[in-house]
């Protein structure tokens, strides 16, 4: 149970909504995938969902993320639509990425979703990126950049730690620590641990967060993200979370024991939030119905809108090498004829 006060009821069902849309989602993908619908390599958030959820919580629609491979639940908690998503997965053009990247690659710059990027800790110097260009532009705005403990041990989290506190840029680091590394244990690629304590060590502000609390995640997310936007200055959660299914589809997972994943069950956000509205009156069995009825339907408007998808022309495979001002500005809404050189404004 939270130690945290229960949320309005408008806001716990929010909660418990977006915790399902991503359970379901991935739920209806494993069968997608066994069924050969869906192809190449594919990484679930089972079990975390409580970290996606709470964290968007915080965020504005001007803030920007960047997310992990694992970040079908960071798309759809942002608001990317489950059927550009689905579609995506498909590798049909309809999809948020034009079909091109499939589940490790959603992208969506209308909504500042910048990836879904496949190298461990990669992510991290595109987020500090983004924030040195709104601190030279003078933009009041939060990057979130979401990665897995595993990108701890890589050169990219210590440099882009270090860059962001030395010039005090807007980032909010969030360590999504499920305690495996693919398929090795904290203990055995980490001397140090805990994790909010090492990022400390760049002198940002650090804490930990039960990730499997979605209201303690809000919580600090919000506290942080107050302090990146209106500090100026970087932040650091460690999410401890755990994740449910394998590393990935292709994963046996034989490195951790039955027992191990069952304790964290008992720990499972979506359960522990249900519980918690039911004891304080805020969830009846007609709401829990009708959240799972809405969830399904726009599950199945997804699949259907994939399946309905086209494949990208062969003639077109090598569109995109370099930008096409026409097609970014006809993304952007500009019908203003080109002029040969894109606004600074074009891919921010």
């Amino acid at each position: 149970m939270s130690a945290h006060p229960p949320p309005g009821r408008e806001h716990g069902l929010h909660l418990l909504h977006e915790m399902l849309r991503v359970r379901r989602f991935e739920e209806k993908c494993v069968e997608l995938y066994s069924a050969g619908a869906i192809r190449g390599f594919m990484h679930l958030y089972i079990g975390e969902e409580a970290v996606a959820v709470g964290v968007m919580e915080a965020l504005t629609p001007q803030d920007a993320i960047v997310a992990t491979y694992r970040e079908h639940g960071h798309a759809l908690a942002r608001g990317v639509g489950a059927d550009a998503v689905m579609a995506e997965m498909y590798g049909r053009v309809e999809g948020c990425s034009r079909g091109r990247g499939g589940s490790m690659h959603l992208f969506d710059a209308g909504r500042r979703f910048y990836g879904g990027n496949a190298i461990v800790g990669g992510g991290l110097p595109l987020a500090v990126g983004l924030a040195l260009a709104d601190k030279l532009r003078g933009i009041r705005r939060v990057t979130a950049c979401f990665f897995g403990d595993g990108a701890v041990a890589e050169g990219e989290f210590h440099e882009s730690l270090n860059l962001a506190a030395l010039w005090s840029l807007p980032v909010l680091f969030l360590c999504e620590n499920n305690r495996y590394a693919m398929g090795t244990a904290i203990e055995r690629y980490e001397s140090q641990t805990d994790l909010a304590l090492k990022a400390a060590g760049y002198e940002l502000a650090a804490w930990p967060v039960d990730g499997m609390d979605v209201l303690a995640v809000e919580e600090a997310a919000r506290r942080a993200a107050a302090e990146v936007r209106d500090g100026g200055r970087p932040c650091f959660l460690e999410l401890r979370t755990y994740r449910f299914r394998a590393h990935s589809m292709y994963d046996p997972d034989l490195y951790r024991d039955r027992e191990e994943i069952e304790r964290w069950r008992e720990h499972d956000p979506i359960p522990a939030l249900e519980a918690q509205l039911r004891e304080h009156g805020l969830l009846a069995d007609a709401d829990l119905e009708t959240l799972e009825q809405s969830v399904a339907t726009e599950i199945r408007h997804a699949i259907e809108f994939a399946e309905a998808g086209s494949w990208e022309p062969v003639e077109d495979l090598e569109r995109f090498v370099y930008a096409e001002e026409d097609f970014l500005r006809e993304e952007k809404g500009d019908s203003r004829a080109p002029t040969g050189r894109l606004e600074a404004e074009s891919t921010a």
